[in-house]
């Protein structure tokens, strides 16, 4: 009978590859066993080091369900899984909290009549009722579940793509970089995938009465801007979101290897999944703190942009203020991207874990522990 698992998740993730390499792993693992059945009979000398190093570059990761089958590290089910991972934790966790975003928004757009986090829940909830608390919840959704599967998608690729052009060497001095490097290019990826619903967004939870939805507040842009309307916020999104993720990335990577470093006393292989998992989720809270701080004045303008037909970032600079764009509706944004954050990488490695990878972070990159053993045998 298949399992329950597989129904959720697509077959190939758990396909085993027949690969030239797949079978060149097999045949190692075959010949393992083999001489470890016969080692008492007829002592052999130790397998040559070249045999070693097939088994470390065919790494395969076994899945929660089928022992001795997995998923194979940077291969098209692997990119495919981390494409399905970001799309269960962007777009979830940013529709739960809709009700925040929506406060925030109008916060931003109208801080005369929102005064504080307080006051406008009792607002929204005097004019619209409980239901207004998720108005503009599917172009949410939408949005940002498209914004994840580029976001975490693309980011593993250009991660290994980056550390490939880079080497061994250069990539275990300069991670951190790797980090930056391959997070903001796939954001620049994936803010084009999410601009069009962001604009929605903003535009129906901002203007009582714009419309309900997605599905008549498209159509009600459109007819209003255009299509090219749908864009009109892309270069403060960038600004927004570019330093966001980078921030969000690499300081993630950074403080989950320093918690399994300095705070954690066994090694991450050895600890269980639900610790893994605590401590994916306590360094997304933390790496969430910084993210709201250094995208907060691009996240205002954005919202300015998308509210007002016509608006200029000038427009928005003289009315809102200098100081006012670093710190207007910044502590709500602070709890909510805090949140927010911890629960998409808790979400993430969840995932990733069910399918049978690796958490992330929290060891030395791969091609810095190939390098220090090829520089051992020298």
């Amino acid at each position: 009978m298949e399992s329950p698992k597989h129904s959720l998740i697509p077959s190939f993730l758990y396909s085993s590859s027949s690969s030239p390499r797949s079978l060149l792993l097999d045949q190692y693992s075959n010949n393992a066993a083999f001489a470890s059945s016969n080692l008492e009979k007829s002592p052999s000398p130790p397998p040559p080091a070249t045999t070693t190093m097939v088994s470390r570059k065919n790494f395969l990761i076994a899945s929660p369900t089928e022992p001795g089958k997995g998923i194979e590290m940077y291969s098209p089910a692997f990119y495919a899984a981390c494409t399905f991972g970001g799309i269960l934790s962007c777009g979830l966790t940013h529709m739960t909290v809709t009700p925040l975003d929506l406060v925030k928004c109008n916060m931003q757009i109208d801080p005369a009549k929102y005064k504080s986090i307080s006051s406008g829940f009792g607002i929204l909830m005097k004019e619209q009722g409980v239901k207004g608390f998720f108005r503009g919840w599917v172009p949410t959704l939408l949005g940002y579940s498209a914004q994840g599967a580029c976001k975490f998608g693309f980011y593993e690729f250009f991660k290994k793509y980056y550390s490939d052009l880079a080497g061994p060497e250069y990539t275990a001095k300069y991670k951190t970089l790797i980090y930056l490097a391959g997070s903001a290019s796939a954001e620049v990826i994936a803010d084009i995938a999410l601009c069009p619903f962001e604009a929605v967004k903003v535009r129906v939870q901002t203007q009582p009465g714009f419309a309900r939805g997605m599905s008549d507040g498209f159509p009600k842009f459109v007819k209003s801007e255009g299509f090219g309307g749908l864009y009109k916020g892309l270069g403060p999104l960038w600004g927004r979101q570019i330093p966001y993720t980078m921030m969000k990335f690499a300081s993630f990577e950074t403080i989950v290897e320093m918690i399994y470093k300095y705070a954690i006393p066994n090694p991450k292989h050895e600890c269980s999944k639900g610790l893994q998992l605590g401590v994916s989720f306590a360094g997304g809270y933390v790496a969430g703190v910084f993210c709201a701080i250094v995208s907060h004045p691009a996240d205002n303008l954005v919202s300015f942009l998308n509210n007002a037909k016509g608006a200029t970032v000038g427009d928005a600079v003289k009315k809102i203020g200098l100081l006012g764009l670093f710190t207007r509706g910044l502590p709500l944004r602070i709890v909510m991207i805090g949140t927010l954050t911890g629960a998409q990488w808790g979400l993430y490695d969840a995932f990733k874990v069910f399918v049978g990878l690796p958490t992330t972070g929290g060891v030395a990159p791969a091609p810095a522990i190939v390098a220090a053993e090829a520089k051992a045998q020298d």
